[in-house]
């Protein structure tokens, strides 16, 4: 079910005049409308649209911020629907990062009172609490079950553009590293459409993007599935265009207070799928990495510093 984001629909126009679709938080809020009193709607209009300064915060920072007591936070979040507050901040995190650009959030850290030093403790903060969350939620299956993918495909196709062009980068190679012909494709839209054209259903597509995700990656997606083609996702909620159209996804959160996403998270996923990929036939692993043994021990790769003439 689609809903009206609260406050002034103006503000949901972009650029173009393009309306985007209503996240989960607002559907639920449109939903509840009617049986919510004027206090409780006010609450949730000024967190909604204050997301980039309130999806961070506890029940009890939210209430002194807003000048309530933590039940009354609790229970307006409970009359959206939510379980516990705890939902309620996944999805409001969301909707952040569907209607967040760069410009605003750095706007909004610059309001805070905080010197250089604080704003890095900050986001070294949040890195770590999105690398535990991935610790305490990962589905192991899962990986395993992407490692078994690989190891079954021909070819492994890993799609990732702007900055998460990075990560695909270095999944790609690291697989390489362990003998799967894999490829992230750079360069252009272009490049990258004649890729996806050539796979067929033996071969396997990996996704990465997150928030609203990037267009030409689920374009991607959704050419490789007309194809027969298994995909993939990584991505940060269940909710992404990545999560919906992949037959398969693992999350890893990139909230960060800066003006960039925070990849640390998906990184260390990446380097768990590589161990599962290892690990899975240890034998073949060995066999492929052997080659390399002196090399990095003693060959060229290095850098040596010259012999200084006595």
């Amino acid at each position: 079910m689609r809903g009206r984001k609260p406050g002034n629909n103006k503000a949901d126009l972009g650029g173009n005049g393009a309306k985007p679709l209503a996240t989960a938080i607002e559907a639920r809020f449109a939903a509840a409308q009617s049986r919510l009193g004027p206090h409780r709607q006010q609450l949730i209009r000024a967190i909604v649209d204050h997301c980039e300064e309130t999806c961070f915060l506890s029940s009890r920072e939210m209430a002194k911020r807003y000048h309530v007591d933590a039940a009354t936070v609790v229970r307006t979040v409970q009359a959206l629907g939510y379980r516990k507050f705890a939902d309620f901040a996944v999805d409001l995190r969301q909707h952040l990062m569907t209607r967040i650009t760069p410009y605003t959030v750095l706007k909004a850290a610059t309001r805070e009172r905080a010197s250089v030093a604080d704003h890095v403790e900050h986001g070294l903060d949040k890195a770590l609490d999105n690398l535990n969350l991935l610790k305490s939620s990962l589905d192991r299956d899962r990986v395993v079950e992407l490692a078994r993918l690989i190891h079954r495909s021909e070819r492994v196709l890993v799609v990732g553009v702007d900055f998460a062009a990075s990560l695909a980068y270095y999944f790609a190679y690291g697989l390489v590293t362990l003998g799967f012909d894999a490829e992230a494709p750079i360069g252009s839209e272009g490049n990258l459409q004649h890729k996806v054209k050539v796979l067929t259903p033996k071969d396997l597509l990996i996704a990465i993007s997150f928030g609203q995700c990037i267009r030409v990656t689920v374009e991607s997606v959704l050419r490789a599935r007309n194809q027969g083609v298994i995909t993939f996702g990584i991505t940060d909620s269940d909710t992404t265009p990545i999560a919906r159209h992949c037959e398969s996804y693992l999350i890893a959160g990139v909230f960060s207070p800066s003006f960039l996403n925070s990849y640390v998270a998906p990184m260390a996923l990446i380097n768990a799928i590589h161990v599962a990929c290892a690990h899975l036939n240890p034998t073949r692993s060995l066999t492929q990495l052997k080659p390399t043994d002196k090399e990095y021990l003693s060959g060229a790769r290095w850098y040596r510093e010259p012999k200084v003439s006595s």
